[in-house]
């Protein structure tokens, strides 16, 4: 059935069609609506297997190495055309098996962000994932859900929904319960329908559900925009990157094959042909995106078993950037575990009933976590006093909202405690009355209040909360009046009798001291964005070792009145921000990604604008479902150190991933220059387009298990992605150092046979190329550094034997023309190979003592 059609029934109506009730389904329905309606879930389409292979053959790697098969297979040198072949189905089958394997993370890390849901089932409050939803089902609502199905609305309260994922329109709607006058089809005229995928703004609601899956309305839009994919940033780098490669690389090798024409005319012009495009095969770093692939797939699982739970690969590239973390502190410094430490009012025991009166303990208890403040008020409550909850009905309420720093509820009380001091005093509810509480800042709640019943005046009880909170103490007031409509406004919570306030510890985290050290080492720079008090802030961040002096600390309301410069200006000098709105905390991220890359960890709907202004978006464990829709990280533990330690990981990636571009940059160019000018100048082909070849996936080979490489410390203290071009002059200083050898090497062999000179020249090449990672992977001496990561060990030992190898095994000699070699000659090419590896070391020594980088 159509949504419209529910828009012009009545509840009762509604409940019939759905066979379901105010109650909920029992266990026994739900089972057999699952089975008829499958899960409530929206399965875009898939990336299959076939999908990732026909990619394979959409690079430009492919494209070279095809022409180059045909032109082996026109001129008939059919044995080379067939290895030629093998080179291309073995790089589309690798860039298979890495993409394949990328794509299945990404599919089990989805499994670690459950996706959950609070329900009415057997008269019972659940919470459930939201995928077992059907038809039927009753659903609560509240301020940063996102609706897990489309819902027609029950009763509503304060409820306004984004429904821009679906219409456009950023302006929040209004939503009602009552029966349309007409069906509308149109989403923006559904008044009383919640729709799947869309946010709630403010208040809460209950709804039943009337459509779940790919019947939804949101399932009907994901149907159309299915397979669309989207570049990020991080990929179109790379491919800019392979451009410029790619162009300078081509326009050196036509130059090279227009000299050799007029050099030696048509003469072996189609070997020439494909000698050219293997060269330029041979100087493209085709691994780099298996390299990334691998290093991003094997990171993300790591940071997974880190509890850092990552949405899209290429967000650990961001992670190992972020320059500054911005945070809350509580749940990440402090441990979020209240306990009660003092009560400050007249009358101890009221003040306990009406906070828990206030809170989630007013409604049956369901299997969630409460609220700290609530958990640590109700175990203190004595039994007596708890007992009296049942006696009250919520009315109406306004729920906490970050912007109003309170929440209210008005209650109707059926049986006033006889336990408790008769009378009540003035403003408490008689039998039958109303009365509004409103819980909050004491300083929020001070400013709603007109008296106390106490001694002391309303400033003397602001400079005893503000003591509690130089303590590093969190404090919640509670006041209340008498009041006579069943439903209430803003403007209704004033004039309050001040009843009291709680005083909390919130211990720190064991962890905290040691993450703050740890991001120092890393060099990123925490900055605290809470909504508690200046006092508690700054006492917090003084005792975790962030700053020095409590006092500096700087309250929104401030930072709100500054001019733009002075913002920037504070936003820079201060570590410790205070009593911050949502407006506030996005202005300063905004700030500071003028000049830096910002992390933001947030958890309510009131971060998302933050969130989402972030280089990097982090919702913390507990988020709701808007920050965790709009982040790119989730943590699993709401823990400083995790996130502190995921920045290291994706540093430490990244660091590796430079390690293979340097490398490949630096021996393939000597290489190559050295080939395509030498060919010039002697009459046959220097190495052979299969050998270049050959030769270009043994030299990959070890590499690929670079992102299992240690990395040093220098590395880790600034982010080093695609920072290429600080290094850029020992790149082109090392290709020269490869380019001399290879010349050293020519002088010495070029009167030898063709065969021999080809195969020395594939050995001397190659254990060059390889050799060199182990000195270009530390700016350090090589041997007085982290010791190389066992893979890269035993892949390299492997790589050198089969190379050393191959010219005197048949296989080498028949397929790719290698001839045995005298020992004499390999003893001269293994001495180059170690005063080369010898002479790379030196100069980048000299350069890395020469330049200096900042840390």
């Amino acid at each position: 059935m159509s949504f419209s059609q529910y828009t012009t029934k009545k509840v009762e109506e509604v409940f019939k069609t759905l066979g379901s009730r105010e109650s909920g389904l029992n266990e026994k329905e739900v089972k057999e609506r699952q089975k008829i309606y499958g899960l409530n879930e929206i399965e875009a389409r898939k990336t299959k297997p076939f999908d990732i292979l026909l990619r394979q053959f959409k690079s430009p790697f492919f494209y070279l190495l095809f022409i180059a098969t045909i032109i082996a297979f026109l001129i008939r040198e059919i044995s080379d055309g067939i290895v030629i072949l093998l080179f291309v189905l073995i790089n589309v089958f690798v860039g298979f098996f890495q993409e394949y394997r990328a794509e299945r993370t990404v599919a089990l890390l989805k499994k670690y962000i459950p996706s959950t849901t609070r329900v009415l089932r057997d008269g019972k409050e659940k919470i459930i994932d939201k995928r077992f939803l059907v038809p039927g089902d009753i659903v609560f609502l509240e301020s940063g859900n996102i609706v897990p199905a489309d819902l027609r609305l029950l009763n509503v309260q304060n409820f306004l929904i984004d429904e821009s994922v679906l219409t456009g329109e950023s302006a929040p709607v209004p939503k009602i319960t009552e029966v349309l006058s007409k069906e509308t089809k149109e989403i923006f005229e559904a008044k009383n329908i919640a729709f799947c995928g869309t946010l709630i703004v403010s208040g809460k609601a209950k709804g039943v559900v009337i459509r779940t899956g790919k019947e939804m309305v949101l399932g009907e839009i994901v149907k159309l925009v299915s397979g669309v994919t989207r570049e990020t940033l991080y990929e179109q780098n790379l491919l800019k990157f392979a451009r410029v490669i790619l162009r300078t690389v081509v326009t050196s090798i036509i130059f090279v094959f227009l000299a050799n024409l007029i050099i030696r005319g048509t003469e072996n012009f189609y070997d020439f042909l494909i000698f050219c495009i293997a060269l330029i095969v041979s100087i493209l770093p085709e691994a780099l995106p298996l390299v990334v692939t691998f290093a991003l797939s094997e990171g993300a699982l790591g940071l997974a078993r880190e509890k850092v739970v990552i949405k899209r690969l290429s967000a650990v590239e961001d992670l190992g950037n972020i320059e500054i973390l911005c945070t809350d502190k509580t749940g990440t410094i402090t441990e979020n575990k209240l306990s009660l430490e003092k009560i400050y009012s007249q009358d101890v025991e009221k003040c306990l009933l009406y906070s828990l009166l206030a809170s989630s303990y007013i409604k049956e208890e369901i299997e969630s976590t409460p609220n700290p403040f609530d958990f640590a008020l109700f175990e203190k409550t004595p039994l007596k006093v708890r007992q009296q909850i049942k006696n009250f009905k919520e009315i109406f309420e306004i729920p906490f909202d970050p912007f109003r720093l309170r929440n209210s509820v008005l209650l109707k009380d059926y049986n006033p405690p006889s336990t408790l001091p008769p009378p009540l005093e003035e403003g408490a509810p008689e039998k039958g009355g109303l009365i509004l509480i409103i819980r909050g800042a004491p300083e929020t709640i001070l400013k709603l209040s007109s008296k106390y019943e106490g001694n002391l005046t309303l400033q003397d009880l602001k400079e005893k909360i503000e003591t509690e909170g130089r303590k590093g103490k969190r404090v919640l007031a509670v006041a209340f009046k008498k009041f006579y409509k069943r439903e209430f406004s803003e403007k209704d919570e004033k004039d309050l009798n001040f009843l009291g306030y709680f005083s909390f510890s919130d211990p720190l985290k064991a962890t905290a001291k040691e993450s703050i050290q740890l991001s120092r080492k890393l060099g990123v720079k925490i900055k605290i964005l809470t909504g508690d008090s200046k006092e508690v802030a700054g006492n917090i961040a003084k005792e975790v070792g962030l700053i020095k002096d409590p006092q500096k600390v700087i309250l929104g309301e401030t930072l709100d009145s500054l001019s733009e410069k002075d913002f920037e200006r504070a936003c820079a000098q201060f570590s410790i921000f205070a009593r911050v709105s949502s407006q506030t905390k996005y202005k300063i991220i905004e700030t500071l990604e003028k000049k830096y890359a910002v992390g933001f960890m947030g958890e309510g709907i009131n971060d998302t604008p933050a969130l989402k202004a972030a280089h990097l978006a982090i919702a913390v464990k507990g988020a709701t479902d808007a920050a965790r829709e709009v982040s790119d990280v989730v943590l699993l533990e709401n823990d400083l150190r995790v996130i502190i330690r995921g920045i290291k990981n994706g540093r430490n990636i990244f660091s590796n991933i430079n390690k293979y571009i340097k490398c490949a940059l630096a021996s393939n160019f000597g290489n190559f220059y050295s080939i395509a000018v030498i060919s010039l100048f002697i009459p046959y082909l220097p190495m052979l387009p299969i050998q270049i070849l050959l030769g270009n996936l043994l030299s990959d080979f070890p590499l690929i298990s670079i992102a299992t490489d240690q990395v040093d410390v220098e590395e880790l203290r600034k982010p080093k992605a695609y920072q290429i071009s600080q290094v850029i002059l020992l790149i082109i200083s090392l290709a020269l150092v490869s380019s001399i050898f290879d010349l050293i090497f020519f002088s010495i062999f070029y009167k030898i046979q063709p065969p021999l000179m080809r195969t020395l020249w594939f050995i001397e090449s190659i254990l060059t190329e390889i050799l060199l990672i182990f000195s270009i992977r530390t700016r350090h001496f090589f041997l007085r550094t982290k010791r190389p990561s066992l893979p890269l060990i035993a892949l390299t030992i492997l790589d050198a034997i089969l190379i050393i190898s191959l010219p005197f095994i048949n296989f080498g000699q028949k397929f790719f023309h290698f001839v045995a070699l005298p020992t004499s000659t390999l003893l001269i090419v293994f001495f180059l190979v170690l005063s080369y590896f010898a002479i790379s070391e030196a100069v980048k020594l000299v350069y890395f003592s020469h330049f200096k980088f900042s840390k």
